[in-house]
């Protein structure tokens, strides 16, 4: 009997839920530049190809530069060699200024003259804080550049800035006031184009064809591309997520690298088993770059977009021969070309001038990383899937047999009833409420998966709920969006609408998803969103979203909307009173509001973890701190070199979890003989022994926007041996880990920067910063150092969990530098609710100097410390570079005397070398004191 293809695809997808491992990744299930449109177009432009002018430039009433960019005509133009494009409509300018040196350009069709719809623009990403912040422009000066015939526009952009508009040829870029030095520039290349929205005629044929689906693009095409340039810059980095070096490599002009001939794609694909060293779009999108230089410093560009977007980097000589460059061709700088298929120009300048400044503008722009719950900051142990209860109780109980603190235990797909999620199965997980609390009785957590695939079950009271209110995504014939995920036969929420995001929201309180408690958190995996029949596995783009918006329009901000909307139910769940905890596996500009993301579906293998360090160190500077890797890899069965060594850099990433996929054999800690169950618990309590300074860290992140773990050069700008390195990272600025990367290796080359010393974490020697050092590949760590002038908190004491951690007291390690002298930072709250808003936590700073140590508040006046309060004590203090040893140390204001004696530095390590440590000073973490060496 013959099959039908609809049968035959039911089969076929049983098949692949049976064995979820033939997904692997292949190249030609996604696209290419070459197949598509906008993205080939758009590269085949050449240098001075774009034909616009800047004309009827004025200060608006709101306090904006404003203008209409026109196509030359013949009478326009003198030259008359460039093209006239007849059919476009004069396109509008703005130029906005914003506190701190951001300038803000947008361009948009004029909706006076009526294009067929208004392009999308995309909402709840920029802070209302910020946009409160947008200064009246001031015009400073008209003025020819370069020889030009017209004058330009010369804006104030602070007191170090000017923004200017170049009329003819257009142009926008930021120079240094005084000295003219170009900083950031659109459009200096010539390559801008804005392809307008038209009414279909007849005969006009914009279907769009991949393999087996057909995108009907009723608008035409609607692409816009242009160039970008980065002045003074030795690299660029950002555009996450690509498994790749963190400085990106040239995509375009001589000498490019095989396998990096295809632009950085941005585009939210749910990919399987992914490569290294590519320049292939993964989970999330970023369009945000931040440039580096050692003469200049840092820069920033980031473009408020959410359709695909495709980016080249040229490499130097790109342009050579071409004559059409509207800048000096001697400047030294680095040509990007931006492509996206849709939406406006809607971009931000950031001048810096150091990384950490960008950071500091662009989080002012989308946001602040949330502040996370202490919990989340440890260790999480997961796995699709543990099997039932009894399998839950057997890995928590193993975990406290084997001596492993853990934090949170994760349950995937199948623990729900049939996957329709918010349920469980009662067979496998009868008493779930049960389970969860005899967890949370060890200070343990659980976490479940809630994907946005909901199951077409009329059963199933989401599905219903759903259906009965219109509250799906449309296909293109405006019926509810039907497509195939792990459910089976699935419908899409439309998490665009605010009123579909409440009601998603809703449904995490207790009443509606029945067997949650409050120590359950949640995991959004599949939000890209991943439709397994779709074209390139995901939504088709000509499927409608609230408002007409199609979903080419939106697609990179659908999983943001999807993770907003859960975090935002944990929050309501709990009355507004406790931090959520959501895990993301899609993300977008202002992901870092509403929790942690990771960098999906790796493979055990040692290439994989070496390419984990800068996928993480990208995230941080695009504004996404707490992000991390499965540690071991999600597909395949590691080695247990590997394994170990994976545990080791994991433990310094910020979000720190094991993962494995279900076809995997077993590999929790204890699995692999008793040495290397050695080193996984060493592994996992290095990050206990250093949560406090990681929270504190946090706590940064969530303040400034400075990421956790930072590129060598975000600490030290001007060393340019730091700009290529991306196997080795800071921790905050106080630690620098390198990883071990390849099989049973004997040695370890590790470039410590810097013109002070740096300390061994593990045996306290001191080595010189400035050079590279080889070292012996130990097997109970990877190479980490504590840099000379810091002084890092930690805690010491073996404990099941964080939570069983909170009255345990202090350590405090004193790395001298050479002029004896440290300092350092320790902030603490409830690590649970959002009372630290209110000023509920204390702030410290540490700082050694004169052969004192002191402790003062480090809050704002009138902020921190005056709602929250601890009794924790400093158990020990420990000094690194203190000669000749001293015998005592007097306690201000206790006036107290106390003996200076030999002791190790980690009481993990029986063995280890002794050094100057003060036992139990019996000071109050939470006051003011001085403790003087005598």
């Amino acid at each position: 009997m013959k099959k039908s293809p609809n049968l035959i695809f039911h089969i076929l997808f049983l098949l692949l839920l049976i064995s979820p491992s033939v997904f692997s990744w292949k190249k030609d299930e996604f696209r290419n530049c070459n197949q598509t449109p906008f993205c080939k177009r758009a590269r085949s432009r050449k240098p001075g190809a774009c034909n616009l002018i800047a004309t009827e430039v004025s200060i608006s009433d709101d306090g904006d530069l404003i203008a209409k960019l026109i196509p030359k005509t013949q009478e326009n133009n003198e030259s008359q060699d460039a093209p006239v494009e007849v059919d476009s409509k004069p396109l509008l300018l703005t130029v906005s200024v914003y506190q701190d040196g951001i300038l803000r350009l947008k361009i948009d069709e004029e909706q006076s003259l009526n294009p067929p719809k208004k392009r999308f623009e995309v909402p709840d990403v920029i802070l209302d804080e910020f946009l409160s912040k947008k200064l009246y422009l001031q015009w400073l000066s008209e003025e020819k550049i370069d020889n030009d015939l017209g004058f330009s526009s010369v804006v104030y952009l602070d007191g170090d800035y000017e923004g200017v508009l170049r009329h003819d040829p257009f142009e926008v870029f930021v120079r240094e006031r005084g000295n003219g030095k170009r900083v950031l520039s659109i459009n200096s290349n010539g390559l801008f184009d804005f392809e307008q929205l038209r009414e279909k005629k007849e005969g006009d044929d914009w279907e769009e064809r991949f393999r087996s689906h057909t995108d009907t693009t009723p608008y035409g095409p609607q692409s816009i591309s242009f160039d970008v340039s980065f002045f003074g810059a030795d690299i660029v980095s950002g555009i996450p997520e690509h498994a790749t070096s963190l400085a990106l490599k040239p995509t375009s002009g001589p000498g490019v690298e095989d396998g990096f001939s295809e632009p950085y794609r941005l585009f939210n694909l749910d990919v399987f088993e992914y490569i290294d060293e590519s320049p292939f779009g993964l989970y999330g999108s970023i369009p945000f770059m931040i440039s580096h230089g050692k003469a200049r410093g840092s820069s920033g560009f980031f473009w408020l977009n959410a359709a695909e977007m495709q980016i080249d980097v040229f490499g130097t000589g790109w342009n050579a021969g071409q004559d059409k460059i509207m800048m000096p061709v001697d400047e030294k700088r680095i040509d990007t070309l931006w492509m996206s298929e849709a939406g406006v120009v809607d971009a931000f300048f950031f001048v810096g001038p150091g990384p950490k400044d960008v950071i500091r503008q662009y989080t002012s722009v989308t946001g602040r990383p949330a502040m996370p719950q202490l919990f989340s900051t440890a260790y999480h142990q997961c796995r699709w899937n543990y099997r039932d209860e009894e399998d839950v109780f057997d890995v928590d109980s193993k975990f406290d047999e084997h001596d492993i603190p853990y934090d949170v235990l994760w349950l995937d797909i199948d623990h729900t009833d049939g996957r329709r999620y918010f349920t469980w199965d009662k067979v496998l997980f009868p008493n779930p409420e049960e389970m969860q609390n005899k967890l949370a009785a060890k200070g343990r957590h659980m976490v479940t998966i809630v994907d946005p695939h909901i199951k077409r079950d009329d059963n199933y009271y989401i599905h219903k709920e759903a259906s009965d209110n219109g509250y799906y995504i449309k296909d293109a014939s405006n019926r509810d969006f039907d497509g195939w995920c792990w459910s089976g036969s699935s419908s899409y929420t439309d998490m665009v609408n605010p009123h579909i995001r409440s009601w998603w929201a809703d449904k995490f309180s207790y009443g509606n998803y029945v067997g949650s408690t409050p120590s359950l958190y949640v995991w959004n995996d599949m939000n890209e969103p991943s439709v397994f029949n779709g074209p390139e596995l995901t939504m088709p783009r000509d499927a409608l979203h609230f408002g007409g918006i199609e979903h080419r329009e939106l697609h990179n901000v659908y999983g943001y909307y999807f993770h907003m909307a859960t975090s935002n139910g944990l929050v309501k769940r709990g009355n507004g009173k406790d931090r959520p905890f959501v895990l993301s596996r899609a993300f977008f500009p202002g992901t870092q509001r509403y929790g942690a993301v990771w960098t999906g579906d790796n493979t055990a293998e040692w290439e994989h973890l070496r390419v984990s360090v800068p996928m993480l160190l990208t995230l941080g500077l695009t504004g996404i701190s707490f992000s991390g890797a499965d540690v071991g890899g999600f597909f395949g069965n590691p080695e247990p070199d590997l394994l170990v060594r994976w545990y080791q850099l994991g433990a310094y990433y910020p979000f720190f979890r094991a993962h494995a996929h279900q076809d995997t054999k077993r590999r929790e800690p204890w699995l692999f003989g008793e040495r290397n169950t050695e080193l996984i618990r060493e592994a996992i309590h290095t990050r206990y022994m250093f949560l406090p300074y990681f929270y504190t860290l946090f706590r940064e992140a969530n303040m400034t926007g400075t990421p956790v773990i930072r590129p060598l050069w975000m600490e030290f700008p001007a060393e340019e041996e730091t700009f290529s390195n991306d196997e080795a990272f800071m921790v905050g600025n106080s630690l620098l880990v390198q990883g071990v990367y390849t099989q049973r290796a004997k040695h370890v080359s590790v470039y410590l920067p810097g013109e002070q010393s740096w300390y061994d974490l593990r045996s306290g020697a001191a080595y010189k910063g400035g050079k590279r050092h080889k070292f012996e590949a130990l097997e109970d760590s990877v190479p980490a150092f504590q840099r000379a002038g810091t002084i890092i908190p930690r805690k010491d004491r073996f404990r099941r969990s964080s939570t069983q951690m909170g009255t345990d007291p202090y350590t405090l390690v004193i790395a001298l530098n050479s002029s004896k002298e440290a300092e350092g930072e320790l902030y603490i709250d409830d690590g649970k609710s959002f009372e630290f808003e209110n000023g509920a936590y204390i702030h410290r700073h540490f700082k050694f100097s004169n052969g004192k140590l002191t402790s003062s508040n480090a809050a704002p006046s009138g902020a921190g410390g005056n709602k929250f309060s601890t009794d924790c004590t400093v158990e020990r203090i420990i000094l690194l570079g203190l000669s000749p040893a001293p015998k005592s140390a007097l306690i201000e204001p206790a006036n107290q005397k106390v003996g200076i004696e030999m002791g190790p530095l980690t009481i993990r390590h029986g063995n280890s070398p002794s050094f100057l440590t003060i036992r139990k000073p019996k000071v109050r973490i939470e006051d003011d004191w001085t403790i003087k060496i005598l």
